[in-house]
């Protein structure tokens, strides 16, 4: 994305006149709900196939059963995910991403591209 672009992207985002207040109400909102050490990346397990709680847990290095448990609790109340109980012998339940979920993807991808962007960045400036 180009710096006019980026200008051009912030012009419809941001109101006019700013409101300071309300764009710091609206970064407190937005953190308050994907915030946290292990929220995106519970979601992105959730989002590439990891539906039951261990599967979920193997894929994220040092989250920890109390950790994990709790998150889905304040995502599921949150509906980013859904949880599903199947009452068979053994009773199974999976998570899953909701389309309210899904509507911030497009903001964990920039993350994920800037994170690369970034790490490339370090490790050629260390390389120097």
């Amino acid at each position: 994305m180009t710096r006019d672009e980026q200008i051009r992207m912030a012009g419809e985002i941001l109101s006019d006149p700013r409101n300071q207040k309300q764009e710091v109400q609206a970064l407190q909102d937005t953190m308050y709900v994907i915030g946290g050490k292990w929220r995106l990346l519970i979601i992105n397990s959730i989002c590439n196939g990891n539906r039951r709680f261990r599967d979920i847990q193997r894929s994220i290095p040092g989250i920890t059963t109390r950790m994990l448990s709790r998150e889905l609790k304040d995502m599921e109340a949150n509906q980013l995910i859904k949880r599903t109980v199947t009452p068979d012998t053994p009773v199974l339940v999976e998570y899953t991403e909701t389309d309210y979920c899904m509507s911030f993807g497009g903001i964990i991808l920039e993350m994920i591209s800037w994170g690369k962007q970034h790490r490339e960045k370090v490790m050629k400036s260390q390389t120097e």
